[in-house]
């Protein structure tokens, strides 16, 4: 097996640093490890199952940021500790000035605050290698980290503010479909204010609550809220009709777990009930989700690709005109590095584009600031790559944003899922949500693969997935990121 060492300044940052245990190893090409952490006294070591050389991620606090997922440039083993500071200034540095270097070439006016913040970082990085003390070189190096930050986050603005503006020179209006999640919602007299921002709207259409009795359909909820979208004339996505993540199946579907063709059966013939039910009304159905990540029945990796793969031939034989697309949990792929998954989410979702079964486009869900399963809080800069790596599918992407505005209970929360209050040095907070979601949508709205952003829900007053991500708060007053969002579709 593998090792790589480093060392941090003293054990007592480890006491506050639970994150510490979700690091892992990454190869040159992107390719995560599996990977296991270890700690003994004030250093760390992630092993894996090989020796090739590879970039080590790892959520580091930053000020005025908070804890964000960096990497070290590529590393080989060796039997010295690496000093894991100074390693994350020099990996940020290098793709800081990578990106910077690509985006000049194709036109994009670096702002002068970008060079300044980066000399600055350069200057702290240059002393903390030349200094002997542990301590003090620790110090430099994360100010060299704080000063790259900022200066990511300046170059990711100027690439947002360009790169929409020339877009919105070809569209008279936003140039992506800008969608709310109604989740459990009914139909309400305040909607038209809440959903005002928005031009589209997801249905909530789960084949859980639907039929959660074998034979005992319950539509209610899906015609309320398709009505409703129709008398506005809002673009309409209904789904995910499968959730393949652990508990997402009707409980009723447990004896066939180990009968395929059975299983096959069953999970088709909702699929074909939905989409006639509905056809000529939604033309863009989002077919499943989870199903890179798993836990529904305990289905292993290759039948729940093979299965699939026929729901989606079985989508395009029910109706040729609508859109199919699958909504993929954490696509960064960070959960593998558990071990427990051989295909990445984007080879996933790859291997289907390739199979011709008719696959419209994907939906990456990014939820950051929950726990346990959730995406890690990253840049602008690494959202970016994230929609050009994923746009060279050559396929349309839409993408689902949550962030939490506090980290009290939610009463209305209907999962297990938590918040997580170190995503922010000072705890979530309504202030930060808007900040995140503003910087984030300009960015991807600006992005020409990425043709729709949706807002996780609605209202933290009725029944949600994930707690306190709503517009509005839970005595259904708008919280800030309303009105950011009001602004920016304006």
């Amino acid at each position: 097996m593998g090792l790589l060492r480093f060392v941090v300044d003293s054990e007592e940052i480890l006491k506050d640093w639970p994150e510490v245990y979700h690091g892992y190893l990454a190869g040159p090409d992107g390719r995560i490890f599996p990977s296991r952490m270890e700690v003994e006294g004030n250093v760390l070591g992630c092993r894996r199952n090989t020796s090739e050389s590879g970039k080590f991620h790892i959520a580091w606090p930053v000020p005025g940021h908070g804890r964000l997922l960096l990497c070290t440039g590529s590393l080989p083993e060796r039997q010295e500790p690496y000093v894991l500071a100074l390693e994350l200034a020099r990996g940020k540095i290098v793709l800081l000035r990578d990106q910077a270097s690509q985006w000049e070439l194709s036109g994009l006016r670096i702002p002068v605050n970008y060079y300044d913040l980066l000399k600055q970082a350069q200057a702290h990085f240059r002393q903390a290698v030349l200094e002997d003390d542990l301590g003090r070189m620790c110090e430099l190096a994360s100010q060299a980290i704080v000063n790259a930050c900022d200066a990511a986050k300046e170059l990711g603005q100027a690439y947002s503010r360009q790169a929409l503006a020339s877009r919105q020179q070809r569209y008279p209006h936003l140039p992506a479909i800008l969608g709310i999640e109604l989740e459990h919602a009914a139909p309400h007299e305040n909607w038209s204010l809440i959903t005002s921002p928005f031009n589209s709207a997801c249905l909530r259409l789960n084949w859980k609550e639907v039929e959660p009795q074998e034979g005992d359909y319950s539509w209610e909820l899906t015609d309320q809220q398709l009505e409703w979208c129709e008398s506005r004339k809002m673009v309409v996505r209904a789904g995910p009709l499968l959730d393949f993540g652990p508990g997402g199946l009707p409980g009723w579907l447990a004896p066939w777990e180990h009968d395929p063709f059975n299983l096959q059966s069953f999970i088709c013939d909702f699929i074909e009930t939905a989409m006639l039910r509905y056809q000529g009304r939604v033309r863009l159905w989002e077919i499943a989700t989870r199903f890179n990540t798993g836990g529904a029945l305990k289905l292993p990796e290759d039948q729940r690709l093979a299965l699939l793969a026929r729901v989606l031939d079985i989508a395009r034989q029910v109706d040729e005109e609508s859109q199919l697309i699958l909504r993929v949990d954490q696509p960064w792929g960070d959960y593998m590095a558990k071990g427990q998954h051989r295909l990445s989410p984007i080879q996933t979702v790859d291997a289907l584009v390739r199979s011709g079964v008719g696959l419209s486009g994907a939906n990456l869900e990014i939820a950051v600031g929950y726990q346990p399963a959730a995406t890690q809080h990253r840049d602008l800069l690494d959202f970016s790559r994230l929609i050009d790596l994923w746009g060279g599918l050559g396929i349309p992407l839409h993408v689902t944003l949550s962030c939490p505005s506090a980290g009290i209970a939610d009463l209305e929360t209907t999962t297990e899922t938590g918040v997580d209050p170190r995503l922010w040095k000072n705890g979530p907070s309504e202030s930060e949500q808007a900040e995140w979601a503003t910087q984030i949508m300009q960015l991807l709205i600006a992005k020409p693969a990425v043709v729709g952003v949706t807002w996780k829900h609605l209202n933290d007053a009725t029944p949600h997935s994930l707690p306190h991500g709503g517009l509005w708060d839970a005595k259904s007053q708008p919280k800030e990121i309303f009105q950011r969002l009001k602004s920016l579709n304006s």
